[in-house]
């Protein structure tokens, strides 16, 4: 072997050496820094497995009491626990109206923040505008629930009559809760549609488009999965909510389609009942857990929806 085959050969060598070296020497740094993440992802799903236990154990101690039937839980119309009445869905109907108010708050207005930050306005008016426009994500969920009451329920009731509307109604509790969500769906909305490749709207340029319609039928279309997203965040965020409907939307539970009047949530009766003078492991305390534990299955179903939509309209660009 000649000299210089042997410097070459000793040249394609080293970096293997190197690298078996680096390889073998112990590099606590590393190490560290591995176990701390692997702690903080193992502590989050043991919270998880945590709160599922206590809610699944207390809400065994409801379902086993002799008032309680798990049928006339879920399909009767009256939750009166005084009277031993455990219907649940007054409190799910409630829940269920105050969302869908919300969401026709957030969902377009929202939407169109999001159009507009991501297509229309200048580098300069987007980083003015979204901070202050994220700033309502930061006020405190109280003054939310005190502006529904002393705003919003006044408005409406000058709206459709003193008469018609009650003190604590469900519609001014939804739309206040929506614009509370609205800086969460406009965020995340804008940050999908600012993931389009600007190339998708260059080529709509050039065969003609408006921007309105390279924005409606080509840039939303591909954003897609993180619109809807963040639609389900938010909807996540309205049933999970507890102040602005605990203040505003009223406390004595009512099965009623009428948003103009007063009816309880789901979150709403777990505040009100949770700060009273219960005794421990009575049916009435004790129903928390299992309204908390069905909140929770909610959740989770919104979860997997979620994941299944996403992984479905999600669009991959190189």
């Amino acid at each position: 072997m000649t000299s210089m085959e042997l410097s070459r050969s000793l040249a394609q060598d080293t970096p293997a050496i190197n690298l078996a070296r680096l390889k073998q020497r112990p590099r606590v740094g590393e190490i560290l820094i591995h176990l701390f993440l692997f702690l903080c992802g193992a502590i989050s799903i043991l919270t998880t497995l945590g709160i599922v236990y206590e809610l699944g154990k207390e809400s065994l101690l409801f379902f086993n009491s002799p008032d309680v039937r798990l049928l006339d839980f879920f399909t009767s119309t009256t939750w009166q626990p005084s009277i031993g009445k455990f219907g649940v869905l007054p409190l799910i109907n409630s829940t269920l109206m105050t969302t869908i108010f919300a969401m026709l708050i957030a969902i377009p207005l929202g939407l169109a923040a999001a159009i507009y930050l991501s297509e229309y306005a200048s580098q300069k008016a987007r980083a003015i505008l979204k901070p202050i426009l994220e700033i309502l994500a930061g006020v405190p969920t109280v003054v939310y629930g005190y502006f529904a009451l002393n705003f919003m329920t006044p408005l409406l009731r000058g709206l459709f009559g003193e008469n018609n509307v009650q003190i604590y109604n469900m519609l001014s509790a939804g739309l206040v809760m929506g614009i509370m969500i609205l800086p969460l769906i406009s965020s995340m909305s804008e940050d999908a549609l600012s993931a389009v490749p600007r190339s998708l709207r260059d080529a709509a340029y050039g065969l003609g488009a408006t921007r309105f319609e390279t924005a409606i039928r080509i840039v939303m279309p591909a954003a897609l999965s993180g619109i809807i997203a963040a639609v389900i965040i938010g909807v996540s965020r309205a049933i999970g909510e507890t102040m602005i409907v605990a203040i505003a939307a009223g406390s004595g539970p009512a099965f009623t389609f009428n948003p103009l009047k007063g009816a309880e949530t789901m979150t709403g009766y777990i505040a009100r009942i949770s700060g009273g003078d219960l005794a421990y492991d009575t049916p009435d305390y004790n129903s928390i857990f299992a309204i908390g534990l069905l909140l929770f299955m909610v959740t989770l179903i919104l979860n997997i929806v979620s994941r299944r939509l996403v992984a479905k309209y999600r669009e991959v660009y190189e």
